[in-house]
């Protein structure tokens, strides 16, 4: 009897664990619950700090935008293949994708930030000039300077802290060979502070809302590559003709995207002329705007100026932009004898000769782009006589070093005779439909 009795437990339990099984079976829901799940594996961006530029500060620019790049809300143009690779950290520059809501991306400019001439030499120069070695730590070997004990103490920001001054009896304070600050100004140095966005607290002209990381990081920018500063200073939303400042991380500025000029020298004879006008117009707002401030170019070639995907031309890279206000004047104190700190030497070589302010006139950039830049653009796009005719204003604009109305006469009639060779159309977004109504365009 009772082997009986436990044969027909066995059989119900059995019967059960039947029925349980054709349950879980039919019911998918139930099914994923019970059944050990195959997690989702999701790809990663493997970061490095080295990679963005992090385990070199606080001599970088900022951090402002490094939650958008470890939350994948800033992606560079390779990620989007399967491969997710990141792209080779020697690059000075890269396309990419941005983000606020992971719906709708738009393209970005990704830079790396690094002098104009010397690039990744100038992390050495540090080393071998301060601690007679090749490696160091930077930030630890910055913060031993006397520029860096001076920038601790200042409640402001003064022209001598960035700019030479040579006194008998005092140490003298080195200048900045950023193009920037070559003939500083009260003024602009405030506006610098004021509009720092790498920290949460800007719009005091006093230094007090900035930590010592925040100091450094600053001087740093200023004496490697000032175009992080230029961007955040003077906003295109204000009009200025420069891409917008999205933040920076690291060595990384992410800014809006723009096509370098090199890429428009063989484009059509209607938009080299729309571009050549425009450019002749940037460099006029440089020269004459309601700041009264002076914009002039130390060296111009084919990225310096970038077009937006709606046809409007900006400068793409402000690094070689020196500034004069004509508002307050220059405080340098042109002859005097200079010294040199490594914050002098971080940009150009030490040796380099400098171009006094006062020397400087508003046709000093426009020879320069008559010179490198429009013949390129516009060599050989029109019939005669009237390429003849551009030619021969390019040519009289480029070689009016000594005639300041020359080629102010030369670039007036250039601009009459390449606007009726424009077109109205909607390759021009930045001025179109409003050009089929208005006389402006």
């Amino acid at each position: 009897m009772g082997r009986w009795i436990c044969c027909l437990c066995s059989r119900v339990a059995g019967l059960l664990m039947l029925l349980l099984v054709l349950a879980l079976s039919c019911n998918p829901s139930t099914a994923a619950t019970a059944s050990p799940s195959v997690p989702h594996i999701k790809p990663s961006y493997s970061f490095g700090r080295t990679f963005l530029g992090l385990d070199k500060c606080n001599a970088c620019i900022g951090t402002s935008m490094c939650k958008k790049f470890f939350k994948e809300e800033i992606r560079f143009d390779t990620w989007l293949s399967s491969h997710l690779k990141l792209p080779p950290s020697y690059l000075l520059s890269y396309s990419g994708n941005y983000t606020d809501d992971a719906k709708s991306w738009r393209l970005v400019d990704i830079t790396r930030l690094t002098s104009k001439y010397w690039h990744d030499r100038a992390d050495q120069r540090i080393c071998t000039s301060l601690l007679k070695t090749k490696t160091c730590s930077l930030e630890h070997a910055l913060r031993r300077t006397h520029r860096f004990q001076k920038w601790l103490r200042a409640k402001r920001l003064t022209p001598d802290l960035v700019q030479v001054r040579v006194l008998r009896a005092l140490r003298p304070t080195p200048g900045l060979s950023s193009p920037m600050l070559r003939c500083p100004s009260q003024r602009l140095l405030d506006r610098i502070v004021r509009r720092y966005a790498e920290v949460p607290d800007a719009g005091s002209i006093y230094m007090d809302h900035l930590t010592d990381q925040d100091k450094l990081r600053l001087l740093y920018t200023l004496s490697v590559n000032s175009h992080p500063i230029l961007l955040q200073i003077f906003p295109d939303v204000e009009g200025w003709p420069f891409p917008r400042y999205l933040g920076s991380c690291g060595r990384l500025v992410v800014s809006a995207s723009t096509r370098p000029l090199r890429d428009f020298f063989s484009a059509a004879p209607e938009v080299a002329a729309d571009l050549a006008l425009q450019l002749l117009a940037v460099l006029r707002s440089m020269g004459t705007n309601d700041l009264n401030y002076f914009f002039y170019f130390t060296h111009v070639d084919a990225g310096t100026f970038g077009v937006f995907s709606n046809g409007h031309l900006f400068i793409r890279d402000a690094s070689t932009l020196g500034i004069i206000d004509k508002e307050e004047g220059s405080q340098l104190i042109d002859g005097q004898q200079e010294y040199k700190d490594i914050f002098s030497c971080l940009t150009v070589d030490c040796q380099s000769a400098f171009v006094s302010c006062n020397s400087i006139r508003e046709k000093h950039s426009l020879i320069m782009v008559c010179q490198e830049l429009l013949p390129k653009l516009l060599k050989g796009k029109f019939l005669q006589p009237v390429q003849e005719k551009i030619d021969s204003f390019l040519q009289h604009c480029a070689d009016g070093l000594a005639d300041d109305q020359g080629v102010n006469e030369a670039v007036a009639k250039l601009a009459d005779l390449l606007k009726p060779l424009r077109s109205c159309d909607s390759r021009f977004a930045y001025r179109y439909p409003d050009c089929k109504y208005s006389d402006k365009y």
